[in-house]
């Protein structure tokens, strides 16, 4: 009898790791796999926008989490997009994802058929349940396909310096035609994708082509070096600048320079997901360490990294987005309808070709 239950007991403890394994779902399983097989590829390569504070929170919570290398490389989205369409052309893999504005991932990785189907590549329930998601799965190509939007905000892309300007006496497009702003308005060149051509366009849409040719008329400051329109404006060499957002102004911010962003005007400002549109470059160098970057990324970790660092609204529900507030954001999730949000966007692929198009003629024309 001794014997039979020390047989029992002998069963029940080889039972018991199989029990426990394969008690896992099907999903854990797979993802354990997953991860492993990243450790091995090494690393994972992400452009992302210029953000210091991007780069540095990333690479320590991403790396400390699973162990994995992250390369990041950072830059204004046109010049990086560019940078990926050119080495697809001639065979070099070197990028995995790209993330950024949705301008220049339309007119040149979607347009050139560069890019992965994003869904498959998702693995985690949390990231996959659209419940999780303010508005669901959101994308910015009219396939649903390719580049997802996991932000949604007003943006807060027009600063001033506070010591040179009252936000008062900005409070209507019309207020930048005062003969007093003459030589003192900056704007992100709108001839090129990013927060400068949002911004006209928006105004394009809104004031209308003879507003753009007063405005123009008013000698402005345009550039395409976002640290060189933040540092004139910190500095009182312009009293305001188009384009910008908070992650370009947080060093002058901490070192407790005049720059703050402006209130809406009455005329209102656009919808965007911002910096927060998420690509895979087509046949990934690094296929698993992609999965799971792309999974941390649009969990809840990820998201509380981005926002944080950026300043910009993700459109997860469990992450905290009141206090963007602060810094001159409107969360959708916050203060919108999902209907008010796509009234007012003009980052998606349906409005690039109806707005942003036309409007990029006529900075060419007044600009060039």
């Amino acid at each position: 009898m001794k014997e039979w239950f020390k047989l029992v007991a002998l069963i029940v403890l080889v039972a018991e790791p199989v029990l426990a394994q394969t008690s896992k779902p099907a999903w854990q399983t797979e993802w354990d796999k997953t991860v492993e097989a990243a450790k091995k590829e090494g690393k994972v390569v992400v452009s992302i926008p210029a953000s210091a504070e991007l780069r540095k929170m990333t690479e320590e919570t991403f790396k400390q989490r699973y162990g994995i290398g992250i390369e990041i490389v950072p830059g204004r989205g046109a010049s990086i997009v560019r940078r990926i369409a050119d080495e697809s052309k001639a065979g070099v893999r070197n990028f995995d994802i790209h993330i950024g504005g949705s301008s220049s991932l339309v007119t040149a990785l979607l347009a050139e058929g560069i890019l992965e189907p994003i869904e498959p590549w998702l693995m985690l329930p949390e990231v996959k349940e659209a419940k999780n998601w303010w508005g669901g799965h959101m994308w910015v190509d009219q396939g649903k396909r390719y580049i997802y939007a996991f932000q949604a905000y007003l943006t807060e892309s027009m600063w001033y310096n506070s010591d040179l300007l009252r936000p008062e006496e900005a409070r209507s497009y019309d207020d930048f035609l005062n003969p007093k702003l003459k030589g003192k308005i900056g704007f992100l060149d709108p001839r090129t994708p990013g927060a400068g051509d949002a911004n006209w366009s928006y105004i394009w849409m809104v004031k209308g082509e003879d507003y753009l040719k007063k405005l123009a008329a008013q000698s402005l400051f345009i550039n395409r070096d976002q640290r060189l329109l933040a540092e004139n404006l910190a500095k009182g060499k312009i009293a305001l600048v188009i384009g910008l957002t908070h992650y370009t102004f947080l060093p002058f911010i901490r070192a407790g320079l005049p720059v703050k962003p402006l209130p809406s005007p009455k005329e209102g400002t656009y919808g965007t997901a911002g910096s927060g549109n998420l690509s895979i470059v087509k046949n990934p160098p690094h296929p698993n360490a992609t999965k799971v970057y792309v999974n941390w990324l649009l969990g809840k970790e990820g998201q509380e990294v981005f926002t944080k660092a950026m300043g910009q609204a993700t459109r997860r529900l469990d992450v905290d987005t009141q206090w963007l507030k602060d810094v001159g954001v409107l969360p959708a999730k916050d203060r919108l309808t999902l209907k008010q949000f796509l009234e007012a966007e003009n980052q998606s692929e349906e409005r690039l070709e109806k707005v942003r198009e036309p409007a990029l003629k006529v900075a060419s024309k007044l600009l060039d």
